[in-house]
């Protein structure tokens, strides 16, 4: 049985290979290989006639074998190189010496000048065994690399400092050799390696012939605010931590689930990935680059809050009756839940069918919830000295945060809402329909330098709508109007979550 087992799977390989075989050109390359040879035995008979004076034969020789070699390269050589895959010319691998490498170069330099002084043959056996060793740490790792795919799958919708899962996909498409101990990571992070390396070696005469940078008013260093400038950018990578792959079968793909974690929303990418490998001796480490850009929106947090947790019995009130309805038209009858209210009981109806009966009413859709973003902040203050130049910015994180929360909630209890902010709205419909919308649109959402002098109203002419505005504006500034229809959230009167971060 297994016998019979691996003779079917070797004759399925060579089936395999004959289907991937390009005849044609096999026949072609046989043909010119054959011609080549004819020329190569005419070369040598030209030669042994010209040794005895044969001066006709020589040159028939040499002029068909002439022929023969520039019929081959007429015919056989364009042939074959428009039938030739080369793709594999185009790739291109950065490689690096690691610490063990220039060990072993070192070790290299001293034994050749151990040879070259005393001369032992024993020595040279050994140097040639080294050089090869790193000749072929080289063509290994070149080897592992090529052939190996990479797929990305991101979920489709993130909230910040909430896990998400992601998978990852790595193939060989190589039919028989395996690859090992390949890392990978996002090319941010390979640019960051080599810029730090970079500045390693920058920094080492300049550190001599500069001394260090004095403290500013604001307390910081000129040398630690160039570094703080890269931070935000680096921070908007996907791919935080490099995976390490073991191994990868000839012909297979290894899968791995990840958890992406971010700190705050915003828009996250990749401008591509890297594969790294060590492979064999660790002397050299080649790198990958692939050209695969990735792109993600993290949505804020919709964590609940404590000012969510204040509110929530004043709003609930509120979507208890809208979702309910506030019509006086009798829509159906129907069997009485432990959540209806008595007061809708039809007696009527209860009395003739034996069971307890309640009335439903249809819904009037004039009277709407609507959820106001004002992202007027202000001018931030000016000047190194002044401690509350983010306190605008964090307040307005906490009201982005605020919204998406108090939007991830009306979508759970399937309330009709509306979302504005300046010129974005959506239309008023159940918040399921228009919830990635909002989210979406909170995740870029910026602040404004305008100062909010006034709180915003929503929709000019739309009376029978109540609203939830989050706004920065004073609080002498709401007209008594807008207090009788609406309940305000003050940017100043939320606090900070735990984990909560602002982008830079």
């Amino acid at each position: 049985m297994a016998t019979s087992l691996a003779s079917g799977k070797r004759t399925g390989l060579y089936q395999d290979f004959l289907d991937r075989l390009d005849r044609p050109g096999w026949k072609k390359f046989a043909s010119a290989m054959g011609a080549l040879a004819i020329g190569f035995l005419l070369a040598i008979y030209s030669g042994v006639f010209a040794q005895e004076g044969r001066t006709v034969a020589t040159g028939i020789c040499a002029s068909l074998a002439l022929l023969l070699a520039g019929y081959v390269a007429l015919t056989a050589v364009p042939y074959l190189a428009r039938r030739t895959s080369l793709e594999w010319l185009r790739v291109t691998v950065d490689y690096q010496i690691t610490r063990e490498g220039w060990a072993f170069i070192a070790m290299i330099f001293v034994l050749a000048i151990a040879g070259l002084n005393t001369g032992n043959n024993l020595l040279y056996l050994v140097l040639a065994s080294l050089l090869a060793a790193i000749l072929m740490s080289g063509i290994l790792s070149f080897v592992v690399l090529m052939g190996v795919e990479l797929e990305i799958l991101l979920p489709d919708h993130v909230f910040a400092r909430r896990p998400a899962p992601a998978q990852i996909h790595l193939r060989n498409r190589k039919k028989f050799l395996p690859s090992f101990s390949i890392t990978l990571a996002g090319k941010a992070e390979e640019e960051k390696k080599a810029k730090r390396a970079s500045r390693k070696r920058a920094e080492a005469p300049h550190a001599q012939a500069h001394p260090k940078p004095l403290q500013e008013a604001s307390g910081g260093t000129r040398s630690s605010r160039a570094s703080d400038e890269g931070k935000p950018e680096a921070d908007q990578r996907i791919l935080r931590q490099p995976l390490y792959f073991p191994f990868v079968p000839a012909g297979r793909a290894v899968t791995r689930s990840v958890e992406l974690e971010f700190p705050r929303r915003g828009l996250y990418r990749e401008n591509g990935f890297a594969l790294s490998t060590r492979f064999p001796f660790g002397f050299l480490e080649k790198t990958l680059q692939l050209p695969i850009a990735r792109t993600l929106w993290v949505y804020p947090a919709v964590e609940p809050t404590e000012e969510f947790y204040e509110i929530l019995p004043m709003l609930s009130g509120e979507l208890e009756a809208f979702q309910r309805g506030r019509g006086h038209d009798l829509y159906s009858i129907r069997d009485m839940l432990s959540t209806d209210s008595a007061r809708h009981i039809d007696w009527k109806a209860s009395a003739r069918t034996g069971t307890l009966k309640v009335r439903e009413f249809t819904r009037e859709d004039e009277r709407r919830l609507q959820l106001i973003l004002d992202r007027r902040v202000g001018p931030s203050p000016e000047g190194p000295g002044e401690g509350s130049g983010p306190q605008p910015l964090e307040q307005f994180e906490m009201a982005v945060e605020f919204c998406a929360c108090l939007a991830w909630h009306f979508h759970e209890v399937d309330a009709q809402l509306q979302f504005i902010c300046d010129s974005f709205q959506t239309p008023s419909a159940r918040a399921g329909e228009i919830i990635y919308d909002i989210l979406r649109f909170l995740a870029a959402v910026e602040p404004s330098a305008d100062a909010p002098l006034t709180p915003p109203g929503g929709v000019a002419g739309e009376e029978n709508v109540f609203r939830i505005i989050c706004t920065a504006a004073p609080r002498g500034s709401v007209p008594t109007t807008l207090w009788s229809r609406s309940y305000l959230i003050f940017f100043d009167s939320l606090r900070p979550t735990a984990g909560q971060t602002v982008p830079q």
